[in-house]
This record gives C-alpha cells, sequence and structure tokens, in this order.
C-alpha cells in the first residue's frame, strides 16, 4: 500500500526509538525524507547508522534538539530547510509520561508537565510553520495518548496535560485550516516498548513466555484485542494522517488502544 509521499519531507521529533523510530523507518519504506531529531545525540547517531545500510543516506538526516528549546528548535528547522529545501509533514512524538498522585505531585511537576505537552508542539509547529504553508500536502500529526480521554489517577499531571494536548490539537487545526495545513493526532492506549521488556525480564513466574504475559496484562486492563499495540501500529496511523490519503480530515483523532477507549 503506497501512503502517497513520496519525494515529500517529513520531520519527526522524538525519532531516535519506539514509535518515532517505527515512524521514520515507514516514511523511509514509502519514499519520503525524513529529518528526525531527539535530545540524546548517540541514540540519534546509533539509529541513523542503523537505517543507514537499508536506505538512501541522502534522504536522511539527524540533529540533536531539545524540543521544549525554542531556538534549539528553530535550529533543527534551518537545518532541514537548508538540507532539503522544503517541509511537508511534522509529526509530533516527543514527550513521556509522569507517574505521580494529586498528594505527591509538586508545583514544579505541575507545571512541568503542562510545558512538556504544550511547547513539545508548538515549538516545532511555530519553526516549521511557514515550510508548511508552501506546501501544498502540509500536515501535523501528534501523538497523544488515551490518557486524554481516560485519566489516570496515578498519573493525574499527565492526564490533565494530555487532555490539555487534544483540545490544543483540535484548535491548531481550526486555526490553519485557512492556510491549507490539515492537523490530527492519535491517542495511544498500552504500547509494548523497552520499560515492558525489562518489566518482562523482572517478571515471578519465569515459564511464562513474553505473549503469555503481555497477554494476561492486556486482559487484566480489560483491552478488547488481548494484547498491547506495537509501536509499528502508531506508526501506520501517523503516517496515515500525515499524508495525502487523509487529504479531508483535521482536527480529527484516531485511537490506537486496541479498542480500550470507548469514547472514539
Amino acid at each position: 500500500m503506497s501512503f502517497l509521499v513520496e519525494d515529500k519531507v517529513a520531520v519527526v521529533t522524538g525519532g531516535s526509538s519506539g514509535i518515532g523510530l517505527e515512524t521514520v523507518k515507514l516514511l523511509l519504506q514509502q519514499g519520503a525524507k525524513v529529518a528526525w531529531c531527539g535530545r540524546d545525540e548517540a541514540r540519534l547517531q546509533a539509529s541513523l547508522q542503523a537505517l543507514s545500510s537499508q536506505f538512501a543516506p541522502e534522504n536522511m538526516m539527524v540533529h540533536a534538539c531539545d524540543v521544549l528549546n525554542k531556538a534549539s528548535v528553530q535550529s533543527f528547522a534551518d537545518s532541514v530547510i537548508a538540507r532539503f529545501g522544503q517541509v511537508d509533514m511534522l509529526i509530533n512524538n516527543a514527550g513521556q509520561g509522569k507517574v505521580s498522585s494529586f498528594e505527591e505531585t509538586t508545583d514544579q511537576e505541575w507545571m512541568d508537565e503542562v510545558q512538556l505537552k504544550y511547547f513539545s508542539v508548538i515549538h516545532p509547529v511555530k519553526a516549521f510553520l511557514e515550510a508548511l504553508k508552501q506546501s501544498k500536502h502540509g500536515a501535523i500529526a501528534n501523538v497523544n495518548s488515551l490518557l486524554a480521554l481516560k485519566p489516570e489517577a496515578h498519573m493525574i499531571a499527565t492526564s490533565a496535560a494530555r487532555a490539555a494536548l487534544l483540545n490544543l490539537t483540535k484548535s491548531l487545526a481550526q486555526n490553519f485550516a485557512k492556510d491549507g495545513i490539515r492537523v490530527n493526532s492519535i491517542l495511544i492506549g498500552m504500547v509494548e516498548s523497552g520499560q515492558w521488556r525489562r518489566r518482562f525480564e523482572m517478571r515471578s513466574n519465569l515459564e511464562m513466555d513474553w505473549e503469555t504475559w503481555i497477554g494476561k496484562i492486556a486482559t487484566e486492563r480489560g483491552i478488547p484485542l488481548g494484547r498491547l499495540g506495537k509501536p509499528e501500529e502508531a506508526a501506520r496511523a501517523l503516517v496515515f494522517l500525515a499524508s495525502p490519503l487523509s487529504s479531508y480530515t483535521t482536527g480529527s483523532t484516531v485511537d490506537v488502544s486496541g479498542g480500550f477507549s470507548k469514547q472514539i
């Protein structure tokens, strides 16, 4: 299946691992030129080296970047434009969650969560906005969490900030419609990651294999599909929303939670 992104330029934040890296891979497989960033220079270079044997080096670039630092993001944007001359798709994937109850969360931690969820999107959007306006297929896709609709008490600050990001995404879609830029998001549920693998290695029942162990967790959490999602499944949804295949879709959210959400 073609996502119609051949020769288009995509930018992916948080692209050195997990969902971000799978998104980079899929875009390259589809013939796009891709620039991705992350805070860790070593991990970025490792991701670039791993992909260099599969894809043309001239279609890839990496740049160390802190999405919460406006100047750092602008430097990344300037480098992308200098290298590729255009930007058609921006995929905002940077950001982590914080585990803490209301009683445990300090005022500064509340502020940190809001800043991370907002400005990991706002800074890249501002930096790449003019380039996206010049594209005939300008699109932004944000990675969000199901916590935006199903808050968890043990992640109270992250849940609230995720809800704000959902609203921000819809507001940006309305704001940029006049410029022909579409803005959408995905809401991910429980997705396989290095953290889950580490928990598996520490399991009490060593006779239980990965599929059985992860299936048990999914069942306990009430995920209808009976398993955790895979990073590449989230990546497919992101690339679809960023691609011309979804040319009449904006302000929308795709649920990638295995049926765990009942609100969408």
